[in-house]
């Protein structure tokens, strides 16, 4: 018999992280550095404690799915703050409130010394408040809200340095990103609040199949096709496809542990959480389906090519992350929602880990990120290199590590699809995962083996031959030689060191359920009972006849351990050998190599080196176009017609003010003859209108 969660238990879980930015925020000067951050850190551990309660309760048949706060009432239309809690929002709290801890524990030690500590602080609990009333609302307007705020904290957050030009050109840049898929986001919402009259989740499902026989007005396109390729927009804006992925390597300006929230469990996970609840309303549209399957298989295979030429080991990551939504939007489109969503949560704790593994590298650093000018930092940084590794094991699809389960269900996913679409994203998912082992593992041998390039970091035996001393200087123009902070260091003669315990503390945390949580989940959460029961509708995650990739996929399925074990026999894995094999080849057999392959392949170099200009192509198209449509409709719109009404009012006021005027002399001769003119036209009209 399932049962109700308790309400009060479900509002102090958003409520909690809430409560602690706004003490952090608004009196962070009362309380100090130390009582902003204890204060964020107990709100966000709460919220852990209670999401795992509530994840626990929802194990046993618990859920919910009621208003919670009505906001105002339309006719019918109700505008409600509702709570959906079933497994997969259950999952999602736990995700987001653990790496928000150790995001939180961890800027301890990597903010130590910032001026804006206590902002920082605030900031970052109030993203993780955003992020939990997206996930757990149960109706478009809450889901809306915390879309849009999530969206305005990571602006803050981003452009955190807000007196770095780069910083404000970063953060801009992901606004407006942003505010692209956003509207596409909110036309998909209207859409489908305009024929299904409701903004509640449930509402929307249970009319899925009217919808699914409309057709939008005035053409031949079927209104969910329209209504879900919309809202895929949005997610493509938030979750960094391909094209509006743009925003996210540059968010490298903020401080890594907001990299590492923003990109790990948070904000750029959103979108694939969305599609993954909204599977009742894709599964009825193929098209829609094809159209997520064929951007993520772009976005996995071509961003991770760019993984492989970036120096800063932020970025490096970053790209990393970009590849790997891919791989999650890839298996949305195979209408393998469990498998995505499972790739989310295995991707939140190993990409966290590397976020944070490459924060612990900076700072033992001295602030330098860029990867040519370190190596053996293995002796000098224990803990850092050993979970490090295991961060990478994970995220190139190690067997028995907790990537590999994920990723593997993946390309076993799109393999059995037969959607239009699935031959091309098979090959890029599969290629990517040559890719994704030979970028991460020549960030892991520059930084952690090979000659220890920080005693001359401008070496002619670097890695990258004689190109590094032509680097002293990254793509934006500032120095690496200055942190994130803004600060710099001394000289590369002091030796690297291990970080405090509060900075690897977090990354051992993170490291265990990098190992073990894919063994762990791979049974219920893919094959099992986990997303079988429904509040909002018969099933948490749809899957339709038509689509049986996962029902076939579970005929195979004979255990986590006899899974690990049978990889042996299939590509992907020696794929990832391959790329590792390739990566220690390159970078610590014969270093002098990589030069060579770039002068080789010049052209294609320049073009990665260039992001394939999309850079270029979102200030052509989308800024400066932005900048045109807002001048025309200020010139046109605004100056023309609405200051034309206005003033054309006015004057038309003043000239009809200016003739009244010359009636009101205040000669009684002048209202005599005006009485006069009065009556013989009074008179006329009424013998005209007799005599008719």
């Amino acid at each position: 018999m399932s049962t109700i969660l308790n309400e009060n238990l479900l509002l102090a879980i958003p409520l909690a992280p809430l409560a602690g930015s706004l003490v952090a925020g608004l009196f962070g000067k009362a309380v100090g550095r130390a009582g902003a951050h204890s204060v964020t850190i107990l709100g966000v551990a709460i919220s852990f404690i209670l999401s795992a309660v509530v994840f626990f309760q929802v194990l046993d048949g618990a859920s919910f799915n009621a208003t919670v706060y009505q906001w105002m009432a339309i006719g019918k239309t109700q505008f409600e703050v509702g709570f959906l809690v079933d497994s997969l929002t259950a999952m999602m709290m736990c995700v987001v409130t653990f790496v928000s801890l150790m995001v939180h524990v961890y800027t301890i030690g990597y903010m130590a010394d910032d001026d804006g500590y206590q902002r920082f602080f605030s900031y970052i609990s109030l993203f993780t408040f955003s992020m939990l009333m997206l996930v757990m609302s149960n109706n478009f307007l809450q889901l809306f809200f915390g879309w849009e705020a999530v969206g305005l904290v990571s602006y803050l957050l981003i452009g955190f340095y807000f007196t770095r030009p780069t910083a404000i050109y970063a953060n801009m840049k992901a606004f407006i990103v942003n505010r692209i898929g956003d509207f596409g986001f909110l036309l998909g919402i209207g859409l489908l609040f305009a024929f299904a009259g409701s903004m509640n989740y449930g509402d929307v499902f249970a009319k899925r199949t009217e919808l699914a026989a409309l057709t939008f007005p005035g053409t031949d396109w079927g209104l969910l096709t329209v209504a879900c390729i919309c809202l895929f927009i949005g997610a493509m804006g938030k979750s960094a496809q391909f094209p509006l992925h743009v925003w996210l390597p540059d968010s490298m300006e903020g401080p890594t542990p907001i990299s590492a929230l923003i990109h790990a469990a948070t904000m750029v996970t959103a979108g694939i959480f969305m599609v993954t609840r909204m599977s009742p309303l894709f599964e009825l549209s193929d098209t829609a389906l094809s159209f997520v399957m064929i951007i993520g298989a772009i976005t996995a295979l071509f961003m991770g090519f760019l993984g492989i030429i970036q120096n800063d080991i932020k970025r490096v990551v970053a790209y990393s992350t970009l590849s790997q939504l891919g791989y999650m939007t890839v298996a949305l489109g195979a209408s393998a929602y469990s498998v995505a969503v499972f790739h989310l949560m295995t991707h939140a704790f190993f990409k966290a880990l590397l976020f944070l593994g490459a924060g612990s590298v900076i700072i033992g650093m001295h602030h330098d990120q860029d990867i040519r000018n370190m190596g053996g930092l293995r002796k000098y940084m224990p803990i850092t290199w050993i979970t490090s590794l295991v961060g990478s094991l994970a995220l190139i699809g190690t067997p028995f590590f907790s990537g590999f389960y994920s990723k593997d269900s993946i390309i076993d996913a799109v393999k059995l699809s037969h959607l239009p679409g699935s031959g091309f994203a098979y090959f890029a998912v599969v290629a990517s995962v040559f890719v994704t082992a030979l970028y991460s593992f020549r960030m892991y041998f520059l930084v952690f083996h090979g000659k220890e390039r920080f005693r001359d970091p401008k070496h002619p035996e670097s890695p990258m031959g004689i190109e590094a001393a032509a680097h002293a200087h990254d793509a934006h123009g500032h120095e690496h030689g200055h942190d994130a902070h803004g600060h710099g260091h001394d000289d590369h003669a002091h030796e690297p060191h291990e970080t405090p315990w509060v900075v690897w503390l977090p990354l051992v945390l993170l490291a265990i359920p990098s190992v073990v949580i894919g063994a762990i989940g791979v049974g219920p959460m893919l094959f099992g009972d986990f997303f079988q029961h429904g509040v909002a509708f018969d099933k948490v995650i749809y899957i339709g006849e038509n689509h049986p990739a996962v029902h076939e996929m579970a005929e195979e399925f004979r255990g986590w351990a006899s899974m690990g074990l049978h990889s042996v026999s299939g590509l992907p894995v020696w794929l990832a050998l391959a790329g590792v094999v390739v990566a220690w080849f390159l970078y610590l057999v014969r270093p002098d190599l990589p030069a060579v392959i770039k002068r080789a392949f010049g052209p294609i170099y320049t073009l990665l080196d260039n992001k394939y200009y999309m850079d270029k192509i979102n200030e052509v198209v989308f800024a400066r176009g932005a900048v045109a449509i807002g001048r025309g409709l200020w010139k046109e719109g605004d100056v023309v017609v609405i200051d034309g009404i206005v003033n054309g009012s006015a004057r038309f006021i003043g000239w009809f003010a200016g003739v009244i005027r010359f009636l009101q002399s205040g000669y009684i001769y002048h209202y005599a003859f005006a009485m006069i003119i009065g009556m013989l036209g009074l008179l006329t009209l009424f013998v005209t209108l007799g005599g008719k």
